[in-house]
């Protein structure tokens, strides 16, 4: 083991999982970040709490838990979609917490698309406990030509 890596870094990543490539922008300062597809146009993202995601008490901070609900949740409309798009409302509850080295999950289900604007419903979880359920409302801007796992631009 490297030197250079934490110890939730080098941690086991669980099956199936494979490191997102986001080499900028706030994605990387707050990763790594994983995904795991399930099917074509589906995908769950994953991260292990490490030391630069917790609060003053230790666990995982609520902001590191809504970011990371923004892009999970989210995600699923660049997978079925192939849309640029940006965050309109995200509305969470908070069930409960992660903690150090924790490995955390989220996705989200399309539910309703209007005049392109999408609304998700989505979970956040550890294992069987679920952290955080809620929604988030995106506005398409544009379709775009799709990235490898991402369904083909259908129209409105």
């Amino acid at each position: 083991m490297s030197d250079d890596l934490t110890d939730a870094q080098s941690a086991a990543i669980p099956d199936g999982y494979t490191q997102l490539n986001w080499t900028r922008g706030f994605g990387r300062q707050i990763g790594p970040l994983y995904e795991r597809r399930a099917a074509p146009g589906d995908a769950t993202l994953g991260f292990r709490v490490e030391e630069h995601h917790t609060n003053g008490l230790g666990n995982c901070h609520g902001g590191m838990l809504m970011s990371f609900a923004d892009m999970a949740w989210g995600r699923i409309i660049s997978l079925q979609k192939s849309y640029s798009w940006v965050t309109v409302r995200l509305t969470c509850d908070f069930l409960s917490g992660a903690q150090l080295h924790d490995f955390v999950e989220g996705r989200g289900e399309l539910i309703v698309e209007e005049d392109m604007v999408l609304t998700v419903r989505g979970r956040i979880w550890v294992g069987e406990r679920v952290l955080m359920t809620g929604t988030g409302v995106f506005k398409a801007l544009a379709p775009r030509a799709p990235r490898p796992g991402e369904k083909a631009f259908e129209g409105g």
